[in-house]
């Protein structure tokens, strides 16, 4: 008898039991329903979005033979490093003349002035033994061989003095410009751009980055412009080409969860920066034309430049252009005025 009713009472508590597993599920369902909603009307997110750069071709300002090459691909660099030499050899030897020029130039200029001032000493102490050999002659004090000597010296002098500013003015008389300062001038750009070359001959840095894309080694002979690696800069941002349907909320300054492929479980924060004002078509190189009686409509991608706005260790997350990207943008809440400036 005892057993019936256990029995019975096992009966009548089963469905008790999956009553109540029916009402939690139900309620979780709910829950999770609830949360996928807000997800869906608070974030916009898509797949269609990769890490982005703008990468540096490096080359040479003048040519030569690369005599010795200081990096390695990957290898980080900061700018202004020296990462490869030209063979210096020819621009010292063009250095030397173009300073030696301009050395003698300067020399001759400090005589012909040096000659000048003498020449205006001269002339003054000249016209004064005229002017006073004039007066004793008048007299009677001296003879007319005395006064003639004194203005021949004087005429002298004159000549010397003309030839002085010859050298140092422009024969020109209407014309107040220096050739020797005009002379001078050309030799000191020369001395300039031999000084310059000589520096181009370390081919250095311009950013910071890591080399990529390197083409270059010791022996080989390089013209301006030739490209010798890629330096890639240490910053970096996400385009993500969103539908034009999902741009309705979308602002500049939203802020944005970045979860990338290489690093699943790490969500790094950004905000969007911009928004391109023309679809990825149609800032192509060959637009599409649909004037052709064909058209199909079809749903076109913005892209969005989204910049990272935590600070990000690159020894523990190197993150390289190419990289692909899931951001989620949050649509909902307000742009706050404290957004971190990049």
């Amino acid at each position: 008898m005892n057993d019936e009713k256990l029995i019975e009472d096992d009966k009548n508590k089963l469905p008790v039991k999956k009553r109540y597993f029916i009402i939690f599920l139900s309620i979780v369902a709910v829950l999770l329903g609830i949360y996928f909603i807000n997800d869906i009307l608070r974030y916009e997110s898509t797949d269609d979005a990769y890490v982005e750069t703008t990468t540096v071709s490096v080359s040479p300002k003048v040519a030569g033979e690369i005599v010795e090459v200081l990096v390695k691909d990957n290898q980080p660099v900061k700018a202004g490093d020296v990462v490869a030499i030209i063979d210096q050899r020819d621009y010292k030897i063009r250095l030397a003349q173009a300073k030696a020029a301009y050395e003698r130039a300067v020399l001759n200029q400090n005589n012909a002035h040096a000659n000048l001032d003498a020449a205006n000493s001269e002339i003054e102490l000249a016209q004064k033994d005229v002017e006073r050999y004039e007066n004793l002659y008048s007299v009677g004090a001296v003879s007319k061989q005395t006064l003639d000597k004194a203005i021949n010296n004087l005429n002298s002098v004159k000549a010397r003095q003309t030839m002085a500013e010859q050298a140092i003015f422009s024969s020109d008389p209407n014309d107040n410009a220096k050739v020797a300062d005009a002379e001078l001038n050309v030799l000191k750009a020369q001395l300039d751009a031999a000084n310059l070359a000589m520096e181009y001959t370390k081919v250095v840095a311009p950013i910071d980055g890591t080399v990529s894309n390197k083409r270059v080694e010791v022996g080989m002979m390089v013209q301006p412009g030739t490209p010798l690696f890629v330096i890639v800069p240490n910053k970096v941002w996400v385009v993500a080409n969103f539908k034009e349907t999902q741009l309705e909320k979308m602002k500049e300054h939203k802020p944005v969860d970045i979860k990338i492929d290489a690093y699943p479980k790490k969500i790094f924060k950004g905000e969007v920066e911009s928004i391109q004002r023309a679809s990825g078509a149609k800032s192509s190189l060959f637009p599409p034309e649909n004037a052709v009686g064909s058209f199909v409509k079809i749903v076109q991608r913005i892209p969005v430049k989204i910049v990272f706005t935590e600070d990000i260790n690159p020894e523990e997350y190197k993150i390289i252009p190419g990289m692909s990207v899931v951001p989620k943008v949050n649509v909902r809440d307000e742009v706050k005025n404290n957004t971190k400036e990049n």
